[in-house]
């Protein structure tokens, strides 16, 4: 027993010394400005929210491994989208991809209420376990495209991947000037935006090329070609 319990102390240990060094060299370095934003970082234990088998990679600058065709975006990816949302303590945040439930965990101490998308049932339950006790956050299983509009309006709408498009059935969730960060994929680069709902339209304008996850469900309607 004795061993055990040391066996894990250490482990717990490494894990916060890999978590600081994220964000020393991968947040501060790179735009990641926002003092909430690192703080919830700096203190929400990632590898709680990964498949065991890739816990020894939960803070590395990569994408990991969820299985099914769903992979975690990277630290970076997430973090500048966060900041890019402006988030408020009184938002109300729309998550889509709520993969393992890690962002809904760091959004948990910076707003008022999230409610988080999965499509996956694994992932799905893996994250409801994961945020068991988190009293603001409610995840919700369906479909990513259609998010959840029992509960809307919300402040923000935060897509934690890559799509081609951002639909409007998830845009009309928003209040109107509510905010949306998400990845994007244009022409194969992929690249982080932001912007606001305004009325019955809204705009994204890309901020940085980063890596991001492609998300299910989001492909753009092709042309029919002769």
């Amino acid at each position: 027993m004795t061993m055990n319990t040391t066996a894990t102390a250490v482990r717990h240990d490494d894990y916060a010394a890999m978590r600081q060094a994220m964000v020393a060299s991968q947040l501060r370095t790179v735009a990641v400005t926002d003092p909430r934003v690192v703080a919830a970082m700096a203190q929400v234990p990632r590898e709680n929210f990964v498949p065991a088998a890739s816990q020894a990679m939960a803070y590395r600058d990569t994408a990991i491994d969820l299985g099914q065709g769903r992979r975690m975006n990277t630290p970076l990816a997430t973090a500048r989208l966060l900041v890019e949302a402006r988030l408020q303590p009184s938002d109300s945040v729309l998550l889509i991809g709520a993969a393992g439930g890690y962002t809904a965990a760091l959004l948990a101490g910076l707003v008022a209420e999230v409610v988080a998308v999965e499509s996956l049932p694994a992932l799905a339950g893996a994250a409801r376990e994961a945020l068991s006790g988190t009293a603001n956050v409610t995840l919700v299983e369906g479909a990513l495209e259609h998010g959840h509009p029992a509960e809307s309006p919300y402040d923000v709408l935060i897509v934690d991947g890559a799509v081609e498009e951002v639909p409007m059935t998830l845009v009309t969730q928003l209040v109107d000037g509510g905010r949306i960060v998400s990845g994007l994929i244009e022409n194969g680069v992929y690249r982080l935006a932001a912007g606001a709902r305004r009325g019955a339209a809204f705009a994204l304008t890309p901020f940085v090329d980063v890596d991001s996850v492609p998300l299910p469900g989001f492909a753009r309607p092709r042309r029919f070609t002769f």
